[in-house]
């Protein structure tokens, strides 16, 4: 059977097909937030409710807490879910515990499967490990108030024409969506309505840095036991935890 890529949002209910692994996307915020802590050689786990960030934070080593719930940061967590505030700070060894209302929730449903987490910052580097190894792909925007989002779309199709590029038959809407991505620059991104939102609630500084940092990893994330870790393509090799990610110089 020849291998398949299908995109498609958590709004929607994909084909099952048991053997297919999943790539999550939600470029603005939490999987940026997640990858970016991760090149600072944090651990990071995703949660789905503020209980258990609590839980999985109790038994963590000075754990940080970040994230959102309907764009409010919980009571007592350090930081929004916000890659830019991950990235200046300088307390790299404190875990990541991350929260978010549609990332984090995406991440975790899809767990029973290899699952990966993955973002603009490395595209490409997910694209090829998936080459390697998995023949059945599913490509997942994660849905914001039910919506689809364009930078998730862009991302998702970024990945899926490379993965089409290798053989991969696109399955669903796939193809159509690759097509209308394909001539339309990552600057779009900041024209849709999560950079909108970011705008109006001051905190165009996730924008800037979700548009200045592209392709600038070559690392994939995977999802195992609840943590998310790193794996590179050409590599079965999983990051220590505290093992800093390799960083493709500017």
């Amino acid at each position: 059977m020849a291998e398949t890529v299908l995109i498609h949002s958590s709004a929607e209910a994909p084909p099952v097909h048991p053997d297919r692994a999943v790539v999550v996307l939600d470029v603005i915020r939490a999987s940026t937030t997640a990858v970016t802590a991760l090149a600072q050689g944090r651990r990071v786990f995703p949660v789905v409710s503020v209980r258990e960030a609590r839980v999985v934070a109790a038994r963590l080593s000075q754990p940080l807490l970040a994230g959102e719930l309907e764009g409010q940061t919980p009571p007592g967590f350090d930081e929004t879910n916000s890659p830019a505030a991950i990235e200046a700070r300088t307390d790299f060894g404190r875990p990541l515990v991350l929260l978010s209302s549609s990332g984090t929730k995406t991440i975790n449903e899809a767990r029973g499967r290899a699952v990966y987490v993955a973002c603009i910052r490395n595209a490409l580097a997910q694209t090829m490990l998936l080459i390697e190894r998995h023949p059945h792909v599913a490509i997942v925007g994660a849905a914001t108030k039910g919506q689809f989002r364009l930078e998730d779309q862009l991302c998702a199709a970024r990945i899926a024409e490379g993965l089409i590029a290798a053989g991969y038959r696109p399955v669903g809407r796939t193809a159509d969506l690759v097509d209308r991505c394909r001539d339309q620059p990552l600057s779009n991104i900041g024209s849709g309505a999560s950079a909108n939102y970011l705008r109006r609630s001051g905190q165009d500084r996730d924008l800037d840095f979700v548009l200045g940092h592209i392709d600038d990893l070559d690392a994939a994330f995977e999802l195992i036991d609840g943590e998310i870790i790193q794996v590179s393509a050409s590599s079965d090799h999983a990051r220590a935890p505290g093992e800093p990610t390799h960083e493709i110089p500017a």
